[in-house]
């Protein structure tokens, strides 16, 4: 008969690490005597980031003393007490390779149902002291697992815990764990965990993300969003062919192969990062058709913009310039039918250019699908690409277009004068079943992203692309006052370069640095993160050129043509896309 041994709650409080404030409830300690679970958690429990840890599918976490004996011989530790994984329930018995997703359990007068295992991040590391230690539960089959609340109730340590229901399929907490973070994601075994109703949304989420992807696909389309591999490795020569001007402020550059071979066909929304010189490296959404001989990128003349002045002023066609290979995951979605899911395609100023090359797709296929082209611009000499755009709408049977100026001239035509706005466009009747994509500044999309939340189009159905550096994630780490990024404080480094494409960085790798992580934080460009040893994805990113070592090997490998930056080290130059 498993036991429960002790029951562990601890409320988040600030941790200094690394220099940097972490709020987190991850150390827990022993209650005496009876606690109260409740829906949410246990009284006197709570979790510092509820994005990764709490809520209704992940109330109470397990981990059992069966573990603590294995991690104490592994590690040479005799130094454990109750509650040192985090858990808020320890237990004999229970092991992960033999309770299964769906299994439900009584505990004193509470009933409990297992929903999924842990999701490991860099904060059991902390508890533990021991950075290892996500990748280590995952490799060594011993995350723990949640429980959902189907019974409020007290319970204490002493506690028998009684299985009165098994879950159906029969899969382990071990073995779903394993379908997510490590190699081989055999399909028939996600569809078997796809069929157990208590599997938390999140988990089913990821495995269907997982069987959308063709069994051909590379990396891990359950933790970080699926792109086919580059065409192409690090970068190659195309030659500019013309220079056209698209507005007042926006030109297009057209590059084509230099013997005049068809260039790898791009998927309408993805970008091409050029090299224009040593240390100057940028991205630019390709606009043109998605199966054009020839790319086409799209570029604003911005006032400080050292890249965007030198393609205005100092190429030329015949010049040949350096060019990696189009990538990039906000691209068009196929429909699931060809009449069905509407397409809404919103962009402020330059940001049309993406969305662009979904309406060129659409309009090749002859699409019946409903499609919304939403415009805004500042007048209609700064408004790019009007005479191709309604040429491509009067091709399309089911198209609307509704165009906004926010200082428009007396001659323009437009729909709405003023700034884009919420009101506006809940007046539209926008469909609630469409695929949303939406390109523009940071506050443009707040605005679209509210206005489209009202009309009811879920969360998940909304795609967004942001130009220069994506928004960083650093779980439970207290914001600091943004900064610009720069070089790092201290001495110059002498290694490598190491250019940061979206924050237009090229900086020399310090030879004390522990990885491509460690130095974009010492620089202050905006990184995702959440493990930091190589199992979770979430700091995957584009490596556009060059080469990588890791210090850990990555549980699971990432994408052809990406790389975990939170174990990786350069061994000479490397461009990222961040």
């Amino acid at each position: 008969m498993a036991t429960l041994r002790s029951v562990n709650v601890g409320i988040p409080k600030d941790v200094l690490w690394h220099g940097q404030t972490v709020h987190t409830g991850v150390w827990k300690a022993p209650v005496d005597g009876p606690a109260m679970v409740r829906r949410l958690n246990i009284d006197g429990d709570g979790q510092g980031d509820l994005g990764g840890h709490g809520g209704e599918q992940r109330a109470v976490f397990v981990y059992q003393l069966g573990s603590y004996r294995h991690w104490q011989d592994f590690l040479g530790r005799d130094d454990f007490t109750f509650g040192q994984f985090g858990e808020n329930f320890t237990v004999e018995g229970l092991p992960d390779d033999e309770v299964c997703i769906g299994d439900r359990y009584r505990v004193g007068e509470a009933l409990f149902e297992v929903t999924q295992p842990r999701v490991t991040c860099y904060r059991v590391g902390m508890r533990m002291d021991e950075p290892r230690m996500p990748a280590l539960l995952v490799q060594h089959h011993r995350p723990g697992f949640y429980l959902r609340v189907l019974r409020e109730g007290p319970v204490r340590a002493g506690d028998e815990i009684v299985k009165v229901a098994d879950g159906p399929e029969r899969m382990t907490v071990s073995e779903v764990d394993a379908l997510l973070y490590l190699p081989g994601h055999p399909r028939d075994r996600i569809t078997r965990a796809l069929r157990i109703p208590a599997l938390s949304p999140g988990w089913q989420g990821s495995f269907r993300a997982m069987l959308a992807e063709p069994e051909s696909a590379n990396g891990n389309a359950g933790l970080v969003a699926a792109t086919p591999p580059p065409a192409w490795p690090g970068f190659r020569p195309l030659r500019v062919t013309a220079i056209e001007p698209e507005s007042t402020t926006i030109s297009s550059v057209r590059l084509a192969d230099p013997d005049g071979l068809p260039v790898p066909a791009a998927l309408p929304g993805q970008f091409l990062t050029v090299r224009l010189e040593p240390g100057l490296v940028r991205s630019y959404s390709l606009s043109g058709p998605p199966g054009d001989a020839g790319y086409r990128i799209s570029v604003k003349r911005e006032p400080h913009g050292v890249a965007s002045a030198y393609l205005h002023s100092r190429v030329h066609p015949g010049d040949l310039i350096d060019v990696a290979a189009p990538r990039g995951s906000f691209v068009l979605r196929p429909a699931d039918s060809p009449t069905r899911t509407p397409v809404v395609l919103i962009s402020g100023g330059v940001g049309a250019t993406p969305v662009l090359a979904m309406l060129h797709a659409l309009a090749a296929q002859k699409s019946a699908r409903e499609v919304w082209w939403i415009q805004a611009a500042r007048d209609g000499a700064e408004r790019p690409f009007t005479a191709e755009v309604a040429g491509l709408l009067a091709a399309l049977p089911n198209a609307h277009a509704h165009v906004f100026l926010s200082r428009p001239r007396p001659d323009d035509v437009y729909d709405s004068a003023g700034h884009l706005s919420g009101a506006v466009l809940r007046t539209l009747g926008l469909p609630s079943d469409a695929e949303a994509y939406v390109c523009g500044p940071a506050a443009f999309q707040t605005v679209v992203l509210a206005a489209l939340t009202e009309a009811g189009v879920p969360a998940g159905r909304v795609h967004t692309e942001i130009f220069g550096a994506q928004p960083g994630l650093t779980p439970g780490i207290r914001a600091k006052p943004g900064r610009p990024p720069h070089a790092p404080e201290g001495a110059t480094g002498d290694g490598p370069a190491v250019s940061f494409v979206r924050s237009d960085l090229t900086v020399p790798w310090p030879s004390g640095c522990a990885s491509l992580l460690d130095l974009a934080e010492a620089c202050d460009v905006p990184a995702r993160w959440s493990c930091r040893s190589g199992v979770c994805h979430t700091c995957e990113t584009g490596l556009l050129s060059g080469a990588v070592d890791y210090t850990a090997e990555p549980v699971d490998p990432p994408a052809d043509g990406a790389v975990l930056i939170c174990s990786a080290r350069p061994t000479g130059p490397v461009v990222l896309d961040l």
